[in-house]
């Protein structure tokens, strides 16, 4: 990195994976100077995190790049859990048609493409800077600035940001620098992952991830995108040298493949943990991602939750970058994201355990029976914590539609990742504060630009919907005057839409 260019910073990311990259293209995007630091050099080319859900596609699309990660992903049908004679158990099928977000409800990749694309991504970001090759060996703040020491090679030097986010997984030096404390919720098992390349395609595979549950020897299989397959084996405690072995493997998959039908692309060992750290913060450092939660993958929701972690903290650090220093407000980060990243590893909790019973049937008693008797897993759609939304609307702190402009394209292209106001015409025409909700980069729509806008206020009962940046309502309105209070409330925008709109395009 040039000399000239190692600081101060506005955010200095340590990782880039797919949250800090994420981080980097949203802080980004907000004009802010950012700076990635990841101590690997090429992206490792090979299956980690396999699922994202609509929200995390609506999150790409804010970045820009949707589209083209929607050509390298698969449309995933949903999920069915089978007892050892395969009956079913529970059926958790996702629906085949665009959803709430704009996109499909569920999603399988190949993480190294994603990655490729952020990178590419942040290319086009001019005050993006990435430092490859370059590790974190130090951490220290003051009321002003953080300072990391970073190693590049032999070679050692220091740089300076007003906020450092450690992206850095679940050994995560920087926070051992908050917090060494963490919400257990008893969830730690190991497991066998393998990752195949078929030979040809195997349509009687299915599309369908199937859980099976066995109490001694449960089992998932993943039908990714193109010939990718994965199987998940509970192992328990054989050694990893014994679980790794090549006759291991194929004797564990042999009721579906034979050696010469794939190619092991990479097979590993996982401990699945369920934590949560006791503190994301402390002073200008914190912390997003596997840095700050672990989940068991039985809802496919790992990384979503990392991504959902940068979208709800980048205008956050636009906000003190340009306002000055606002403890309430970074701490609002923790405080909404800490139970709905919450809810989701409880719903993980109950599926590894439906997966591992020696009782299925008490199982799904005590965890998905429905009011109506039947047994089912409901899509989740968290409230988020205490925070910056409006507690007196029902929908304030939940994720809004994305609805689809009249005059094409998807209502989030044109707000970006600012806040946005949809608002019938009667009360807009009553309503003076269109001033100061251009002087707040707040995009305004009347119903009649959007296809279902008046369905959707009906469904909020309510005249009047506010959106944050990263699209949580932040409260609703059903009178000129509420409104003028939530639009006076609302942080200003991390930066007007239409230099934002000049960025992202």
């Amino acid at each position: 990195m040039p000399h000239d260019r190692r600081g101060p910073y506005d955010v200095a990311i340590v990782g880039l994976g797919p949250t800090g990259a994420l981080l980097a293209g949203l802080t980004g995007l907000c004009g802010l100077r950012v700076v990635v630091l990841e101590r690997e050099r090429e992206i490792l080319r090979l299956p980690r995190a396999v699922h994202f859900d609509g929200e995390v596609m609506r999150i790409l699309q804010t970045l820009g790049i949707a589209d083209r990660v929607a050509a390298v992903s698969r449309n995933n049908p949903g999920m069915r859990f089978v007892d050892p004679g395969g009956r079913l158990l529970l059926d958790w099928s996702r629906p085949q048609q665009v959803g709430p977000q704009g996109w499909y409800p569920s999603y399988r990749f190949h993480q190294p493409d994603l990655e490729e694309i952020l990178r590419d991504r942040l290319g086009g970001v001019p005050n993006v800077d990435i430092a490859l090759d370059t590790e974190v060996t130090a951490v220290a703040q003051d009321a002003e600035l953080v300072t990391l020491v970073c190693r590049d090679g032999d070679r050692h030097h220091t740089l300076a940001a007003r906020y450092v986010v450690g992206c850095d997984g679940a050994r995560s030096l920087v926070r051992e620098h908050i917090t060494d404390r963490a919400e257990d919720l008893g969830f730690h098992e190991r497991w066998l992952v393998v990752d195949l390349l078929l030979r040809r395609e195997r349509p009687d595979l299915g599309d369908y991830t199937i859980q099976y549950c066995h109490p001694q020897t449960p089992m998932t299989y993943v039908r990714g995108p193109g010939l990718r397959r994965r199987w998940e084996i509970f192992i328990a405690d054989l050694p990893d040298a014994q679980a790794l072995a090549p006759e291991h493997i194929w004797q564990r998959l042999m009721r579906w493949l034979a050696p010469a039908e794939a190619e092991v692309e990479r097979a590993a060992v996982y401990t699945f943990h369920s934590l949560i750290s006791s503190s994301w913060r402390r002073g200008r450092l914190l912390i997003a991602g596997d840095a700050a939660h672990q989940t068991p993958p039985f809802m496919g929701q790992g990384m979503c939750a990392g991504i959902r972690d940068a979208s709800n903290l980048a205008w956050k650090l636009a906000h003190c970058v340009r306002h000055g220093h606002h403890d309430a407000m970074l701490d609002s980060y923790q405080g909404e994201r800490h139970p709905h990243v919450r809810a989701f590893i409880e719903g993980a909790v109950d599926l590894g355990r439906l997966v591992n019973a020696s009782d299925s049937e008490a199982a799904l008693k005590s965890a998905f029976r429905q009011p109506d008797g039947s047994y089912r897993m409901l899509t989740i759609s968290p409230r988020l914590g205490p925070g910056l939304w409006q507690s007196g609307s029902p929908a304030a702190g939940h994720i809004s539609r994305q609805l689809r402009r009249r005059s094409g394209g998807l209502a989030d292209d044109l707000a970006g990742y600012g806040p946005a106001l949809l608002a019938d015409r009667a009360l807009l025409a009553r309503w003076n504060g269109r001033a100061v909700a251009a002087k707040k980069g707040i995009h305004v729509w009347e119903p009649a630009e959007l296809d279902g806008a008046a369905e959707y206020l009906t469904e909020l009962g309510a005249r009047a919907v506010v959106v944050r940046p990263d699209r949580y309502v932040y409260g609703t309105a059903n009178d000129a005057a509420t409104l003028d209070t939530l639009v006076k409330g609302l942080p200003p925008s991390p930066e007007p839409s239409s230099r934002w709109r000049t960025c992202a395009t």
